[in-house]
């Protein structure tokens, strides 16, 4: 809310100044409305990355990262891993509240209800070569999701915007899963309603035609949380772009595609690949204690990957609470002696690290990345699959921040400023009088 408060900016030069209101939010540092800065000064703000701007108001998700708080719609992560699942959390971002029994009945029968996909797309998906990235052919067959489905995608009508909601979320599984089974060679699996949302997601995976089909229930909770855990997370880039991408107009299916696009970057998305890559280069525990050293040296450009983290300061609640389902998983699994020296290492590096002062110092925690990817990868999962498990958990929190900002009063066409650094004006020189 706005406040009696304001901050003076004045122009040194020319005494000119101007008054910024000050605006109060539920939590959280105070934000300076700038708006009226270019109209009394003639002057914008330069913020390289965007790290101290406030780009919209948004009541889904909120993050202290000294605190190591994360709260969706208010709730904290914790009590959401422990008590919810992966499907109520999706109605709650959507639509602010835990729903009510007869509530979630309905919403899950929606879900339910979208989850298959057009014959079409997985005609497209044979397009593909074999050895097509996944996150390509995810990008591609989200954004087609609006050739299929365009009966619905005025985004002005809120009944078109909730229908485009259910069908990301029931969708993204299915679209995951075929592109898995391609990648493998297998054949494609449908969905299978009276399955959870997880339990449906895993079969669709790991199921073949000539096998009896057993799910995990130690595995399913920890795929489950880690679901959860990546459902939303703020204003970050892939998230950014989603709603960028929105103000300009655009269908829902295309905003989550240019989301997914952008997450697909190494240094968003890629994090928990990083960490399996990683964990692969120092290939036995015995190796761990040179791989530290290089980690300590300023002139090695090796990096610990899956520690610490740009928000979170002082730790990575998330991590917290995936930390344990990540044991219960390698303590249940038969790991072959292929999968043993990877997890071995995984074990040890974490122990060490938690208990070494040059790590405790930086506050250079395991956070969310390393144990999801270790989570994968002892489902099986092939490392270039991992970013699409991500997106297929985040595409919730993209379509409500998606939803929210479409109802946004204060909602316009996004158009950041630039600080032009390059030649003045010159005149046009015909080639023949140009110089070598």
């Amino acid at each position: 809310m706005v406040t009696n408060r304001t901050v003076t900016i004045t122009d040194n030069t020319t005494g000119d100044t101007v008054e910024c209101p000050i605006i109060e939010g539920t939590h959280g540092a105070p934000v300076i409305s700038i708006k009226g800065l270019y109209p009394a000064l003639g002057m914008f703000t330069h913020d390289p990355g965007f790290g101290a701007t406030s780009s919209c108001n948004s009541t889904i998700t909120y993050i202290d990262g000294d605190k190591g708080i994360l709260l969706y719609r208010g709730y904290p992560i914790e009590q959401l891993a422990e008590k919810s699942s992966y499907l109520e959390v999706c109605y709650l971002l959507l639509f602010g509240e835990l729903p009510a029994p007869e509530e979630f009945a309905r919403f899950s029968a929606k879900i339910r209800q979208h989850s298959m996909v057009h014959e079409g797309m997985r005609t497209m998906i044979g397009g593909y070569r074999q050895d097509a990235h996944p996150m390509g052919m995810l990008v591609g067959l989200v954004g087609s999701l609006s050739t299929f489905y365009h009966d619905s995608l005025d985004i002005n009508d809120p009944e078109h915007r909730v229908l485009s909601a259910y069908r990301v979320i029931a969708k993204m599984p299915t679209l995951a899963a075929d592109i898995y089974k391609y990648h493998l060679g297998q054949p494609f699996n449908y969905p299978v309603n009276s399955l959870g949302y997880v339990n449906n997601f895993m079969r669709m995976m790991y199921a073949v035609p000539a096998e009896p089909f057993q799910i995990s229930p130690t595995a399913v909770k920890a795929l489950e949380l880690m679901l959860i855990l990546h459902a939303d997370h703020e204003q970050n880039t892939s998230t950014s772009t989603v709603r960028l991408a929105g103000s300009s107009g655009a269908n829902p299916f295309a905003c989550i595609a240019a989301g997914i696009a952008t997450l697909w970057g190494p240094a968003h998305g890629g994090a928990n690949e990083a960490v399996i890559h990683m964990l692969n280069e120092i290939g036995e525990a015995k190796n761990i204690a040179r791989f530290l050293d290089r980690a300590k040296d300023k002139d090695d450009p090796f990096r610990l990957m899956g520690f610490g983290h740009r928000v979170y300061k002082n730790f990575d609640p998330r991590a917290t609470i995936i930390r344990q389902a990540c044991h219960d998983l390698l303590g249940e699994l038969d790991a072959g002696a292929q999968q043993a020296p990877l997890f071995e290492v995984a074990q040890e590096l974490e122990q060490i690290a938690l208990s070494d002062d040059y790590f405790k110092e930086r506050n250079l925690y395991p956070n969310v990345d390393f144990y999801s990817g270790i989570i994968l990868s002892a489902l099986n999962i092939t490392v270039n699959m991992f970013t699409v498990m991500f997106a297929m958990a985040r595409s919730v929190g993209w379509i409500a921040q998606w939803m929210e900002m479409m109802v946004d009063a204060e909602q316009r066409i996004g158009r950041p400023r630039q600080l032009y650094t390059g030649a003045a004006k010159r005149d046009y020189v015909l080639k023949r009088d140009r110089e070598d």
